[in-house]
């Protein structure tokens, strides 16, 4: 495992994550007193008052303008089980050399938040289409919302992916660079899709996962620094403390959770192809990332492991945030590198 952090000092390889300063970055940290008193993220919390409302949305405000590249983007919907799935194409404008890889693209936001025109969805896939001259297609999946549970959202991501390597050569896309990339609940959900494309066959040629969420517990074995880390970081700000979004998307306790639903369950990792995770450091579920990096090392996976310094959970999120470019641009630099013969 190639582990690294984003700064300067954080090109060295190293046998684990390697420390960031445990400061929030600046920008962040002139929000805190936005969210100081905010209770942790819940489904079972009581709304927020009007001035608690005002001071989320404040904490969540353009830090800068978006600076987005122009891409070719286009809606259409794929046939599913449950019916038929919005997704949205990017390409870029620039004339193709060849057949360009591909990126199937899963937005976070906790199973029950999210579509295909949030930062983290439409933002990260423009942003990576035109930096890696890529194909990216981002899933407007069904979210765990009146009624709908696992494995409802999972099986519109396969079907998606299913769909892409069908149509790889119309879109000009290389079949044996098809990746597959989810951030948050969107890292579980790629986690799905690369597990029943190694069980069928059809394995995705690398998983990009941002700030997954891989396991149905989060684990409470972390190092020293994460405990510190997150004993500093703001309630509000800690997704993955509470379990009613885990229970909610199963539909059932959390002793039901299967590897299709999580990644870190699967009965064997040993397929599973080579892979990128991103960590924010001030996150919780950093210990989920962190950990099913462990888990792919042991089974014998080649897996790059970065922690994003001085961020938060879902900072692809955060519109004119250069972590949310830098990010992007790790993500392109995979895309970029040739496939393995």
């Amino acid at each position: 495992m190639t582990s690294t952090t984003d700064g300067p000092a954080g090109s060295t390889p190293a046998a684990g994550p390697l420390p960031c300063s445990g400061q929030l970055d600046p920008l962040y940290a002139a929000r805190l007193h936005l969210v100081d008193g905010l209770p942790v993220p819940s489904l079972l919390a009581p709304p927020d008052t009007p001035e608690q409302a005002e001071r989320r949305a404040a904490w969540d405000a353009p830090f800068g303008p978006a600076d987005l590249p122009e891409v070719r983007a286009w809606d259409a919907t794929v046939s599913g089980p449950h019916g038929p799935v919005p997704i949205r194409v990017y390409r870029p404008l620039r004339d193709a050399v060849g057949l360009r890889p591909a990126l199937l693209w899963l937005h976070g936001g906790a199973w029950v938040f999210g579509d295909l025109e949030m930062p983290e969805g439409d933002h990260t896939a423009r942003r990576v289409a035109d930096l890696a001259d890529a194909v990216v297609v981002a899933v407007d999946y069904r979210l765990a919302l009146g009624g709908v549970h696992y494995p409802v959202p999972n099986d519109d991501c396969w079907a998606v992916y299913q769909w892409l390597r069908e149509q790889a050569g119309e879109l000009g896309v290389d079949p044996g660079r098809i990746a597959v990339g989810g951030a948050s609940a969107g890292g579980a959900l790629a986690g799905s899709v690369v597990l029943r494309g190694v069980g069928a066959g059809i394995s995705p040629w690398q998983a990009l996962l941002v700030y997954p969420a891989c396991h149905a517990d989060v684990p409470t074995h972390i190092s020293d620094e994460l405990m510190a880390t997150l004993a500093r970081t703001p309630e509000a700000l800690l997704f993955g403390h509470d379990e009613s979004f885990t229970l909610n998307y199963l539909g059932g306790p959390i002793a039901s959770a299967t590897g299709d639903a999580f990644p870190s369950l699967a009965e064997s990792l040993a397929d599973f192809p080579p892979t990128y995770i991103e960590n924010a450091e001030f996150d919780s579920l950093r210990a989920s990332g962190e950990a099913f990096a462990a888990q792919l090392t042991a089974a014998g996976v080649e897996v790059e492991l970065v922690t994003a310094c001085g961020v938060p959970h879902g900072h692809l999120n955060d519109v004119g945030l250069p972590q949310a470019v830098q990010t992007c641009e790790r993500l392109a630099r995979r895309l970029t590198a040739p496939a393995a013969s």
